[in-house]
């Protein structure tokens, strides 16, 4: 250790003239202190986030599209990233010539595949061929200082410049009714899609969940963290049988535990998402306690980390 310091005490005397107003000892300990990655917390896209719809809104108010079961992807000008603001690593050939103007959109390989979506994405390397089946589809401009309205022509006109195609524009239109919304939310959902959103035409871009960006789906969901893994029985013994996962706390109140039993495939249960890990789970209104009715496993988020195996155990 004192024949390091005094190597760089000596290269300090030598060549970094321009460094010698600093003192040694904080020259010294720059030059040894290793290098800290930036996380991708701190790196976070600041994205716009999505309420659940209720009804008594004014629909004319609000453009309507698809939502995409696929991953949210956020390019800011120079690179892809994924909304917890990991850098995805397509080919080159996927993002090449994109302009130097920040897109937010999902990215999707169609309807009913959303794992083939986290796979290809989720990739250190990337497959050439996986990822010729996944489009960006651009929905909003978060850079554009207009109103949504104003956004859809110029995300438009973008996408048409960039006149690649997997490179798509998320169509918009406009409903009358809830009665109209919910017919075509049935439509939609019978052709395999997730949803549909509701997207406020006054509205400017902005970080965070408000009623100017809602989901519309046929259940509710939510996210949960995993604590346990609680073993299986019967058909499942030596598997897992639930998750034992936890609601974020609400102020004033302890965090809420429950399981998740249904929605695991075969596969999951043998190597089901790691502790610790943030999954999405649908269910059917909370009973008097708070904790969710008929709560059934839909997927690991898909910006939460990747799926390990564990160790099945009673928590």
């Amino acid at each position: 250790m004192h024949s390091s310091l005094a190597a760089v005490a000596r290269r300090f005397k030598a060549g970094a003239a321009w460094l010698s107003w600093l003192p040694l000892a904080l020259v010294l300990a720059l030059l040894l202190a290793p290098a800290l990655p930036l996380s991708a917390a701190e790196n976070n896209p600041p994205l716009m986030l999505a309420k659940v719809y209720h009804p008594g809104l004014d629909l004319r108010d609000y453009w309507v599209s698809e939502k995409y079961d696929g991953m949210r992807g956020y390019w800011d000008g120079q690179q892809l990233l994924t909304r917890g603001g990991e850098q995805v690593n397509a080919p080159v050939w996927f993002t090449a010539a994109w302009p130097n103007v920040p897109m937010d959109g999902e990215l999707w390989a169609g309807r009913g595949q959303f794992q083939q979506t986290v796979s290809t994405v989720r990739k250190l390397t990337p497959d050439d061929t996986a990822w010729r089946s996944i489009r960006f589809m651009v929905f909003d401009l978060p850079a554009h200082g207009g109103t949504f309205t104003e956004r859809i022509p110029a995300l438009n006109l973008l996408v048409k410049q960039i006149d690649q195609p997997w490179v798509q524009a998320v169509p918009q239109w406009k409903v009358a009714s809830h009665q109209a919304l919910r017919k075509q939310l049935t439509q939609h959902v019978k052709a395999k899609a997730e949803g549909l959103m509701l997207h406020r035409g006054a509205s400017l871009y902005r970080g965070g969940r408000s009623d100017d960006l809602l989901k519309v789906k046929t259940h509710e969901d939510a996210e949960a963290r995993v604590v346990g893994h609680l073993p299986g029985q019967g058909k499942h013994a030596g598997a897992l049988g639930a998750l034992l996962v936890e609601m974020p706390a609400l102020p004033g109140q302890k965090p809420l535990r429950f399981k998740i039993g249904t929605g695991l495939s075969d596969a999951e249960r043998l190597t089901p998402p790691a502790i610790g890990t943030t999954v999405t789970y649908r269910f059917l209104g909370l009973n008097d306690s708070g904790v969710p009715r008929f709560a059934s496993f839909m997927r690991i988020r898909s910006d939460a980390g990747t799926r390990v195996a564990a160790d099945i155990t009673a928590p």
